[in-house]
């Protein structure tokens, strides 16, 4: 059974310059949606409202959303305005973005492709079909710029950590644990199952907004063979194709 979501949004502070509103302890679409629809009222806000004014930035995460503000904010009004929002944001459709993005399932960039197919009695082919067929719901950005973590992941592939993780894990690696489904941005330590890799870098200094994916985003899996994903790198490292090139579809 489901933990139910808060009968009203807790706000929380967050040091001396931010808050943070939570609607629940659990994870889920729904409450997620809330978290959405709260980012989009307190963003508006901030065109018109002076009390708004002097918010920063606005992080969404699984079940809450953090609003840091500067020093010079009223605090106490910003937070009482916070919770009268959060108060009017509904659960709803999500409309965020769809990405279909290429995705290598060969051995060379899937070490644990064979043992997860394994422990759930299956084929590794089974699991990129799986992978292939299932909508992942970006939840929050987290753990390092540009890595998202998703959700949707189906209960049959459900895998915990490694009991050991790697010092170095590839860039653009795609990756599994617990029920969420993640890439790497940069190489770095990891202790997350590795299924595949995309060509695509999820984070690009360069380009506004850096990071590609986004909290309410939905990513689709697409596999390509070893030829065709030395050819999609080669094109965006040479300008010959951009990262928007992978977005399809506006709404959910």
């Amino acid at each position: 059974m489901s933990t139910p979501s808060y009968t009203t949004p807790r706000l929380l502070p967050l040091g001396d310059s931010a808050w943070t509103v939570e609607f629940a302890q659990h994870i889920d679409p729904a409450i997620h949606s809330r978290v959405m629809a709260l980012e989009a009222l307190v963003d508006e806000a901030r065109r018109h409202d002076p009390v708004f004014a002097g918010i920063v930035d606005i992080v969404p995460t699984f079940r809450s959303l953090t609003v840091h503000y500067r020093p010079d904010t009223d605090p106490l009004g910003l937070g009482e305005r916070l919770l009268a929002l959060a108060g009017q944001a509904e659960a709803s459709p999500l409309g965020g973005r769809h990405w279909l993005l290429p995705a290598c399932f060969d051995p060379e960039f899937a070490p644990d492709l064979a043992v997860v197919a394994e422990r759930h009695g299956t084929s590794p082919a089974d699991v990129v079909q799986t992978l292939c067929q299932t909508a992942f719901r970006v939840y929050m950005i987290g753990f390092m710029p540009g890595f998202p973590y998703m959700g949707g992941l189906p209960a049959s592939l459900h895998t915990p950590r490694l009991s050991s993780p790697r010092k170095c894990v590839p860039a653009r690696s795609i990756a599994i644990a617990g029920e969420m489904c993640a890439v790497y941005p940069w190489q770095s330590p990891g202790g997350w199952n590795l299924l595949g890799q995309t060509p695509v870098d999820l984070f690009v200094a360069q380009d506004n907004p850096p990071a590609l994916l986004a909290s309410g985003d939905f990513v689709h899996w697409q596999a390509v063979d070893r030829g065709e994903y030395a050819e999609i790198e080669r094109a965006l490292a040479c300008g010959d194709l951009h990262r928007q090139h992978f977005l399809h579809g506006g709404t959910a």
